[in-house]
């Protein structure tokens, strides 16, 4: 098993840092003796990148996701998340212009900008579920990508995924004539896709071969207790068009990280429902199955819950939320746990 150490870090450490002082020298002050030697140099993770989709971008095959920033995470400690995943070697960001109704963006942005790491993060950002601009027509599809621009403090996302969970009315050869123009105007470099059936994705790709952008990343909400969500005709399709899938809702709101096991007592807030519906037999066989191969390998479950993703067929890069930075340390350490037959097996029978 491999692991991503927490204290790799981008750049190398100051004298001052904590290195054991020279020969002769005196120790620096408030720095133990015995105190561990700063790792200096990139972070291990910096090496592991895949590709996101047929002649994509190179990516950390853990996205860190935004749906919590500006709601349950404020600006400053959202900053001090991002700040971790990309210590650890992470260089790839999703966020939508629905969450937080933008305030995530804006946070996002702020910290690219304040980072100057603009051109070392690859950037996707689901659109059509702002309440400001619905769906995926032309006029609202080119005015919500132009906010999400300027929210984020950029020229150009790198993966647009186009959302059709709302059920979008408008025709799929309006929406792709228009990311066409999107793309060619460089305000998009990628197409990526939520909520569409196997039908339309069959569909966009006929688009394709008559000059349409293709559509090269699909994110469907999927983890070990929603194994339904990726039904076989999505995955024929997203395998067949070699599509890169990067799954949404890894951890099912959090509930496989296994911190919440009890019933909540008292009115519940959004994130409380969520995870109270998972408060079950069917959940509590899935931690316990998540605790013993997490036991087994040193790991938190919340690692191994990545792992198993990791592990499906077709899967690329699971995007996963945090709440703290500790949170992105231990989701990172599944980047580096390979799960074996029989531990994948144990898994998946204790969520069916």
């Amino acid at each position: 098993m491999a692991y991503f150490g927490v204290d790799s870090a981008l750049g190398s450490a100051s004298p001052d840092a904590g290195a054991p002082a020279a020969s002769g020298d005196t120790p620096v002050r408030g720095q133990h003796p015995s105190a561990p030697i700063p790792v200096q140099g990139p972070a291990v993770g910096s090496s592991v990148r895949v590709p996101l989709g047929d002649g994509g971008p190179q990516v950390f095959p853990l996205i860190l996701g935004g749906a919590e920033f500006g709601w349950n995470v404020d600006l400053e400690s959202s900053h001090a998340i991002l700040d971790t995943y990309v210590e650890l070697g992470g260089n790839a960001v999703h966020t939508s212009d629905s969450f937080a109704s933008g305030r995530s963006e804006h946070i996002i942005g702020q910290w690219l900008h304040s980072r100057g790491l603009r051109d070392d993060i690859v950037l996707g950002v689901r659109v059509g579920g702002h309440a400001d601009n619905p769906g995926l027509d032309p006029v609202n599809l080119v005015r919500a990508v132009e906010a999400s621009l300027t929210r984020l403090r950029t020229d150009r996302i790198d993966v647009l995924y186009l959302d059709a969970t709302a059920g979008s009315t408008a025709s799929l050869e309006d929406t792709l004539a228009t990311a066409e123009w999107l793309v060619e105007a460089g305000k998009a470099r990628a197409l990526g896709a939520i909520g569409y059936t196997a039908a339309q994705l069959v569909e966009a790709r006929i688009f394709a071969s008559a000059g349409y952008p293709r559509i090269t990343v699909l994110d469907v909400p999927f983890n070990v207790l929603r194994r339904h969500e990726f039904d076989a005709d999505l995955r024929l399709v997203a395998g067949a068009q070699g599509m890169a899938v990067t799954p949404s809702h890894a951890l099912e709101h959090g509930f496989l990280a296994g911190r919440q096991r009890s019933k909540l007592r008292g009115a519940l807030s959004v994130r409380g429902a969520q995870l109270a519906a998972n408060l079950n037999r069917r959940g509590g066989r899935t931690l316990r199955a998540l605790d013993a191969v997490g036991a087994e390998l040193g790991v938190p479950d919340a690692a191994v819950a990545v792992a198993w993703l990791l592990a499906q067929k077709l899967v690329t890069a699971p995007i996963v939320n945090a709440y703290a930075p500790a949170h992105v340390e231990e989701l990172v350490q599944g980047v580096g746990v390979r799960l074996s037959r029989s531990q994948l097996a144990d898994i998946a029978r204790a969520a069916e």
